[in-house]
Formats: C-alpha cells, sequence, structure tokens
C-alpha cells in the first residue's frame, strides 16, 4: 500500500511546487488526515518561515507542525555531513518522517529546491533520502529555454537515474513547455516510457511565473508611495518609460510594470490614466528609479485618484533596477490565493488526475470529511456537465467564481448583464475568465425574450398579469434566468449575491413549482465542521412550520442528505429529548417526528431531541439510550426559522465551519439562492450543488 510520494526535481525553478499543491488538494478529497514534508530547505532565516512549507500548511489548514515539516537547512545538513556522515543526516530525516507517516493517512513529501552549488550532490541527497523512505517519484523538469531534444533527454535522464537506483517513478512532469513544443515532447515521451509512468506535459503560463507587485517591493527594498490594497497586482512584463508619451502608450501590454525615473511625472500620470481607460490594457504598477520622488503637484494629483497602483521609489538606477526585476523569481506565497487557485487548476487541467489517483490511493477512509467532501462534489459535478444560469453577471463575485468553475470545466455557464459592462468589470479587477467559454446575455436584447414573455403571460395571466406587466417582469434577470430553467435553456439557477433571497426564489415558486406529493419548498446548508459534514434544514425559507410541513422538511432534507453521500440520521430538535418536556413547541416537533417515521418506516429519525444529546455520543447516550440517532446525528432538523439561522451562523462562526447553501428542495427545478454577503468559495460551492441536483432532473 503506497502512503507516500515523493515530489522531486533535478534542477532549479522547475514548478514542482505546483504538483505539491495539486497534489495535496487531490488527496484531501480522498483521505482523512494528509502530512506535508519537506527533509530539506533552502532558508536560512529563523526568524521567519519557509515560503513555501508556510503556503502549504496555511492554505489547505494541515495539522502539521511547522517544525515538524521539515529535519534541516540547506545549511545545516551540508554542515553535519562535513562534521558527521551522510548516514546521520538520513537517520534524522527518516526518524521525522516516521513521526508523521504514523499519523496520517498519506504523506507528500517534497526534495531539495537545487538553489546551492553542486546539482549531482543534490541529487544523490534526494535519491537517497526517496529510497530510504521507500517512497516512489513524482519527477518534476522545466521546459524553460529549452528545446525539444532537450526536454526529451532530460526526462529520459532523470526517469533512467532514479530506477538505476531501484526507485520507482510513478510520474513525470514536463512543466512551462511552450505551447507549439508540447504536441511534440508528449508524442515523443510516449513512445520512450515504460507503461506505468504517468505522463503530463505543462503549458508555459506568465500568471504562474510573474511576481507580485509585493515580490518586486521587498526584492528592491522600495519605498511605496501608493497602491497598498493592490500589492497583489502581478506583473507580465515591464517596460522602461524613458521615452516621450505617445510612444510610450504604444509599448504597454496586459499586466505591464512601468520603470521611469522619478521626475517623470509625464510618465506617471499617463500611465495610471491608461489604467483606468477601456482603451488600454491593464497596468501591474510603476517604479520609480534613481531615489527620485514625484513633486508636489503630482503627488497632490495622484491622491486624489480613487484607484491607483502600487508606485514604488527604489534608490537604483533605470538600468539596474531592470536587471534586478528580470532576475526575481516568484513564489506561491500564502497570502496569494488566486495564484495558489490557478496552481490547483493548473494541476487539475494538466495530469490525469484518475489515473495518478488509480496509483496512489490504495485503501478506503472511513466516514467522510468536509476536505472528501468538496472533492467529491466537483466530481460529481464534472460526471455530468450541466448548464447553469447566473442572472448577477455584472457583479465581481459572480464574475470571479465563474471564472473558476470554467477554469475546472465543471459546469457551462451563462451569465445575465449588458455585455460592455461585463468587460469592463472583467478588466478592471483583472479576473481570469475565458469569455469564449460563456454566453452572455442581455434579457431584454435576447432572441428569446418575446417568447419568455408570451409564456410568462399564459402562465400567471390568470393572477392578473397582463401582456405589459408581463415584458417589464421579464427585463428583470430573476424571471429571465427563471424562464431559462422552466424553458430547459438552462439546467439550473444561482442568484442572491446581489438580490432578496424572496427576489431569486418568487419566480420559481409562480411558474416552476413544487415536484409532485410536495408541498413546501426548504432549505439545508452543508455545514463542513472540523471532523464531519452535517445537514442543517431549515435555515433559511420557512419562518414557522407546521408539524406536518416540519415532517416533509426532514424526510425532504434526508433524501438529500444521501443523494450527496451523507448516511442520514436525522434528529429532530426542540428544547428537550424524549418524553421528559411539554409545551406546545415540543408537542409539535413530537408529532413531525411520528409523521415522519409513518411516511419513511425505514429512516433512522429520533425527536424531540435536544441538540446536544444529537451531537455528543456522551450527552446522547445519557438522555436516550438505545437511540440509533442520538450522539450520532447527521441531519439536524430545527423547529423554526428563527432558530435554525440563528444556530447554523453560530456554529459558522464559532467553529469555523464552511457553509455550503442554503441548497433548495422541493422544487421543480433547481433554483438556488444566495446570501448578499457571499464569498466567492460561496458562490463556487453553491453553483456545485445546484449542478449536481440538476443530474437528478435528467
Amino acid at each position: 500500500m503506497i502512503k507516500t510520494v515523493f515530489v522531486a526535481s533535478t534542477e532549479p525553478y522547475s514548478g514542482k511546487s505546483i504538483i505539491s499543491i495539486g497534489l495535496i488538494n487531490m488527496l484531501l478529497g480522498k483521505a482523512q488526515k494528509i502530512g506535508y514534508f519537506k527533509p530539506i530547505i533552502n532558508h536560512n532565516d529563523t526568524q521567519k518561515k519557509e515560503g513555501h512549507i508556510d503556503t502549504i500548511l496555511s492554505y489547505f489548514d494541515l495539522p502539521v507542525a511547522y517544525e515538524d515539516a521539515y529535519a534541516y537547512t540547506w545549511h545545516e545538513a551540508m554542515s553535519q555531513m562535513e562534521t558527521e556522515s551522510e548516514g546521520e543526516v538520513l537517520d534524522t530525516i527518516i526518524r521525522k518522517f516516521k513521526n508523521l507517516e504514523d499519523k496520517y493517512d498519506f504523506t507528500v513529501v517534497e526534495g531539495t529546491d537545487y538553489l546551492g552549488d553542486g546539482a549531482a550532490f543534490e541529487f544523490d541527497i534526494n535519491v537517497q533520502i526517496a529510497k530510504n523512505l521507500q517512497a516512489p517519484v513524482i519527477v518534476v523538469l522545466s521546459g524553460e529555454d529549452k528545446t525539444t531534444a532537450q526536454v526529451v533527454n532530460g526526462v529520459l535522464t532523470a526517469i533512467h537515474n532514479f530506477e538505476a537506483r531501484e526507485i520507482q517513478v510513478l510520474a513525470v512532469v514536463a512543466n512551462k513547455i511552450k505551447p507549439e513544443f508540447a504536441n511534440d515532447i508528449k508524442e515523443l515521451l510516449k513512445e520512450q516510457l515504460s507503461p506505468g509512468i504517468l505522463l503530463a506535459v505543462i503549458h508555459a503560463n506568465v500568471k504562474l511565473q510573474s511576481p507580485t507587485m509585493k515580490e518586486i517591493c521587498e526584492k528592491l527594498n522600495g519605498k511605496l508611495l501608493f497602491g497598498k490594497d493592490q500589492l497583489s497586482n502581478q506583473a507580465d512584463n515591464f517596460i522602461t518609460g524613458a521615452m516621450q508619451v505617445p510612444n510610450f502608450l504604444n509599448y504597454l501590454k496586459e499586466n505591464v510594470l512601468i520603470i521611469t525615473p522619478g521626475d517623470r511625472g509625464d510618465i506617471i500620470i499617463s500611465a495610471l490614466q491608461a489604467n483606468l481607460s477601456t482603451s488600454y490594457p491593464k497596468v501591474a504598477g510603476i517604479i520609480l528609479t534613481a531615489g527620485y520622488e514625484p513633486e508636489e503637484p503630482i503627488l497632490r494629483l495622484i491622491n486624489g485618484l480613487q484607484t491607483v497602483v502600487p508606485i514604488i521609489a527604489v534608490e537604483s538606477g533605470t538600468f539596474q533596477t531592470s536587471n534586478e526585476i528580470g532576475a526575481i523569481r516568484s513564489i506561491i506565497t500564502p497570502d496569494n490565493t488566486q495564484k495558489i487557485q490557478l496552481a490547483i487548476d493548473t494541476f487539475n487541467k494538466y495530469i490525469d488526475v484518475a489515473e495518478l489517483d488509480k496509483q496512489i490511493i490504495k485503501f478506503k477512509p472511513s466516514g467522510i470529511t468536509p476536505r472528501m467532501f468538496q472533492y467529491q462534489l466537483v466530481q460529481w459535478a464534472k460526471s455530468a456537465k450541466k448548464h447553469i444560469v447566473l442572472p448577477e453577471g455584472t457583479d465581481e463575485r459572480i464574475l470571479k467564481a465563474a471564472a473558476r468553475l470554467l477554469n475546472q470545466d465543471i459546469v457551462d455557464l451563462t451569465l445575465l448583464g449588458d455585455v460592455k459592462e461585463i468587460h469592463g468589470i472583467i478588466k478592471r479587477f483583472d479576473i481570469n475568465l475565458d469569455l469564449t467559454k460563456v454566453k452572455i446575455v442581455n434579457p431584454a436584447d435576447d432572441v428569446y425574450y418575446n417568447d419568455y414573455v408570451d409564456t410568462l403571460y399564459e402562465l400567471r395571466k390568470t393572477k392578473n398579469v397582463n401582456m405589459e406587466m408581463a415584458r417589464d417582469m421579464m427585463t428583470d434577470v430573476s424571471y429571465f434566468g427563471t424562464m431559462m430553467v422552466y424553458k430547459g435553456h438552462a439546467d439550473g439557477m444561482v442568484s442572491g449575491a446581489v438580490h432578496t433571497t424572496q427576489h431569486t426564489i418568487r419566480p420559481a415558486l409562480q411558474f416552476i413549482k413544487t415536484k409532485p406529493g410536495i408541498s413546501v419548498v426548504s432549505s439545508i446548508f452543508f455545514m463542513c465542521l472540523p471532523d464531519r459534514v452535517s445537514v442543517f434544514g431549515d435555515c433559511a425559507v420557512n419562518p414557522n412550520p407546521t408539524a406536518e410541513q416540519l415532517a416533509e422538511i426532514a424526510i425532504s432534507s434526508a433524501e438529500s442528505s444521501e443523494r450527496f453521500g451523507i448516511e442520514p440520521r436525522v434528529a429532530m430538535l426542540s428544547y428537550s429529548s424524549g418524553t421528559s418536556g411539554e409545551g406546545e413547541d415540543v408537542e409539535k416537533v413530537r408529532r413531525a417526528t411520528e409523521i415522519v417515521r409513518l411516511k419513511r418506516p425505514g429512516l433512522k429519525v429520533e425527536g424531540p431531541i435536544q441538540y446536544d444529546a444529537a451531537v455528543d455520543p456522551v450527552v446522547g447516550s445519557s438522555k436516550l439510550p438505545g437511540s440509533e440517532v442520538a450522539g450520532r446525528a447527521s441531519v439536524l432538523i430545527f423547529p423554526d426559522l428563527n432558530t435554525g439561522n440563528n444556530t447554523y451562523k453560530a456554529v459558522q462562526r464559532e467553529t469555523g465551519a464552511l457553509a455550503i447553501g442554503p441548497m433548495l428542495q422541493g422544487l421543480n427545478k433547481p433554483v438556488n439562492d444566495l446570501s448578499r454577503g457571499c464569498t466567492i468559495d460561496d458562490i463556487f460551492n453553491t453553483v456545485i450543488i445546484t449542478a449536481i441536483q440538476c443530474q437528478d432532473n435528467s
């Protein structure tokens, strides 16, 4: 059984961090506990954490202490080898690794960075570590500034050198490959690789290699004058602003860094204006050289602008500054979540995850963790891709979530809104949204507008809706998006980032309506707690359900729970457990529990039951001994909206749980509501669960 993989390279700046990040993200969807270990780090600053370890531990919230994630700095390892022996170093590495291996289902080990002298010696150290840890390797090589022949020979040589030392090569990754070379490299390597070795050829991506303005500022020891809130801007290329303004403007490219003497106020102002103009590419930032800072009138003008890119002053001259910037090698830092997500998306796009999964996952974890749940959601959504309409297409969060969904090829999307406005937002916020993969519709201009108006009129004319009202209503994005779903032009809809819950679901209640046998639309949240996923219902729709409605909510929630891979054990919550309490509210829950048992005899349900008795095994066995649900509840049904909404928010805030939802239940076709305070992650997850619901309607 494989429990470890060693990610190795044979050269500096290969991009193996992308593979480590993507691999850990993949494994967290399959295993409960993942460890990470980098035996030797090229980092000697004891006041700061090594960047890559810090990124992985913090982003994925791995329960590994920073001190346990490595054994030596490169300087420490070399010093010990000089005074003692290589064996002593390896013994320490093995001991630290074994301490991790015993605690985790799977451990990703990453090799050294090749930033020192003696590449052959460093390669040998990596081979020794992999061999002693009995870990198969994923080999990563860079194609930067290499010919096709050099890449192919480098890959074959690396594989030979590992296999000659009896180390199994699971996969080989040729990274940073020019797209025009990719097919040739892939075909040449396929002919020569052993059948058991997985091959991936990753195209060069400037957005993964470009430094952020924050990195540039730190590397140059610069003084930040403006633009602190945009230090995450990436500089994909740079130019020197030493010419006249008209000529200078002709050289601007997307995400450009402008290097100019600090006394060139004309260049500074024209660069800032170009950044605000939709006619010019986005400017990443400005470096002012030679120790000059702008004069007072220029500073006053800049201070009056609403949007200012980072402006950084340095002491060095323009030529030296340009050379220093060209030498900067970007790293993926913990605060750069955009680049981390891009690394994950790149891994998922170019690596045959299913095949890699077959090779390295050999065990069946028990239960379901939040990471497993989220991983499974994505896989389910991808298994039968659906078409989702997002009515709020001019919201920045919606567009960023849309970019992420499309980059991972999870769903097809339609955005509602004005095309020019959406283009402007994408440019202003530098959103990596491929507009060739998304449909943008302005309701009033759409070819289906008149048909939708006629349909709405026929559906609602008995409710005093005339043709003029129907025309007006159909310009509303909520009505238009819902009609797309009703007519089968989209499979589902997600809205509510800008609109109220009532505004979002009213059209669905009016003409999509409820499924046969369902009298009430309700909602659930998937609460991703640290060690489990629970279903909470109803926390968003029904203020004070009757006993009959409460029973229906419980049955719908149990069915949703089972559909999403969570065994339903239903707790009907109240302020008392069992037969101890009296009163109208507890009687309602007791009656609802009886109705559930009558309608679904095989369903595990307990009620009335208090929250602590439902989720705490000790309390549950004390208050309701012998119960199949007490202490183990996975579906928690709240007696009213006041209790449910407050409880889910309290649990979310106090435990740091991820709340996915609300997901609406009972409608004929999927329409789901967001909160107006939703995050990009909330939108991403809600679209995915909507897509999965759509599969049930196929």
